[in-house]
């Protein structure tokens, strides 16, 4: 007996037919030759988020951003009239532009013009090039032929995005559908105080998402999380949702949490009662300005929500909690076995020593239940890649979003293999 009501098919997953109820293979977590194809198919054409407005304060603020499954590095920088991206290349003769001690690492910083390291040609903020060293030593150059190559940048909420597609068409706040839409005017900017966390972790890119898009996992692997009177009450009932949507390439899971004080305090450790905050953030809750949800929150209006998390394909996840913070995920791919994982919390500043206490143990909480799934998902990508017998696995009805996930990756691939030009045989 469900513990929430479902749709009138009688599962999630039924209410999308196109997804089908059958075993899936996870041959395109451990394909070296399908991850090839999803580079160029997705990572090479859709939306990314690649930071915030946050980290370009002022006029000339900039960072870097590796995109490994992309093939390429970019800059983001605040020009004079908006934010830009550039591809992370000198015109003169393809060196690097922008880094610091090394070349692979990102950087970050404040400048009124990009110098390359290696000949000295300078570009400004706008991309156009400025100094060219030894200028009459060129032949018949002109320097405005030799701007930075340009990326298509735009932000959504205080989220900046690049797409590297040159043929794109498609508006962000198009891409991002009904629910970008239907969390926009939620207070993100008010939420400035930051913790991140960055991890290399050794698993194809989808399988940390799946780890993520789906709870019923946490009852039994998070089990320590709780106290054991607690756990055991969990792990006994299991785990259901409130709501799964799905939209185009996107999907959300909108659930219950223990967000608050709890009922009886014997339900949580010493240390969270002491702090007032744990896993589902801090219990006192902060006024940032929201008098009402965003229409897309809490699609189910059920009273005990305590939860949204948005997966905007392919690798970006927003997590809005009903206690006014916010956490973010980002997979980024290194190759078919392994990729970056990046996890961020977004509180509102903390006015005394007591308010940051418990935004710390929140965040600490949270890189404690990563490590747990991360640790897992290197297990899943050994014994995946051993090639058992054991070629396809069920997915149930609170897995849906996993197996969306690997469906529109599928569907990007199919489709950008049928676009792309052939090339002709050789005679």
């Amino acid at each position: 007996m469900p513990h929430f009501p479902k749709p009138a098919e009688g599962s999630w997953t039924e209410h999308y037919p196109d997804l089908g109820t059958g075993p899936i293979s996870y041959e395109d977590s451990i394909s070296p030759e399908i991850y090839e194809r999803e580079r160029d198919a997705i990572f090479a054409r859709t939306w990314l988020n690649v930071g915030r407005v946050e980290q370009l304060p002022k006029v000339g603020s900039y960072f870097t951003k590796e995109l490994d499954a992309a093939r390429t590095s970019i800059v983001v920088v605040r020009a004079k009239d908006e934010i830009r991206a550039f591809y992370n290349i000198c015109r003169h003769r393809g060196n690097k532009l922008v880094w610091t001690d090394y070349p692979g690492e990102e950087t970050s910083g404040t400048c009124r013009q990009f110098t390359c390291k290696y000949h000295g040609w300078r570009y400004n903020i706008e991309g156009a090039c400025t100094f060219v060293q030894q200028e009459s030593e060129f032949f018949d150059l002109d320097k405005k032929d030799y701007g930075l190559a340009s990326v298509q940048a735009d932000v959504w909420e205080g989220f900046v995005f690049v797409n590297l597609d040159p043929e794109n068409t498609t508006p962000l706040r198009e891409y991002l559908g009904k629910f970008g839409k239907g969390i926009e005017g939620y207070p993100f900017h008010e939420l400035t105080q930051v913790h991140k966390y960055r991890a290399e972790v050794g698993s194809n890119w989808k399988l940390f998402i799946d780890a993520f898009t789906e709870f019923y996992h946490a009852p039994i692997l998070h089990a320590k999380q709780s106290v054991a009177e607690e756990s055991r009450k969990l792990s006994s009932v299991g785990y259901e949702a409130l709501a799964y949507e799905l939209d185009g390439p996107h999907g959300m899971v909108s659930t219950w949490t223990g967000g608050g004080e709890p009922k009886d305090l014997s339900m949580v450790k010493p240390i969270e009662r002491k702090v007032r905050s744990g896993l589902f953030g801090p219990w006192d809750v902060p006024d940032i300005g929201l008098d009402e949800l965003p229409p897309g929150l809490n699609p189910s209006r059920n009273k005990m929500w305590g939860l949204d998390s948005y997966l905007f394909f392919p690798n970006f996840m927003v997590l809005i909690w009903e206690p006014n913070w916010v956490i973010t995920y980002h997979y980024w791919p290194t190759s078919y076995n392994t990729h970056i994982f990046e996890g961020a919390c977004y509180f509102s500043p903390p006015k005394n020593a007591r308010e940051r206490l418990a935004q710390e143990l929140a965040v600490v909480t949270f890189k404690e239940y990563a490590l747990q799934d991360g640790n897992t998902l290197e297990a899943t990508q050994t014994m995946l890649e051993s090639r058992t017998p054991v070629k396809t696995f069920p997915l149930n009805d609170q897995e849906i979003m996993l197996r969306h996930l690997h469906k529109t990756a599928e569907r990007y691939v199919n489709r950008y293999e049928q676009q792309r030009p052939r090339t002709p045989a050789a005679v």
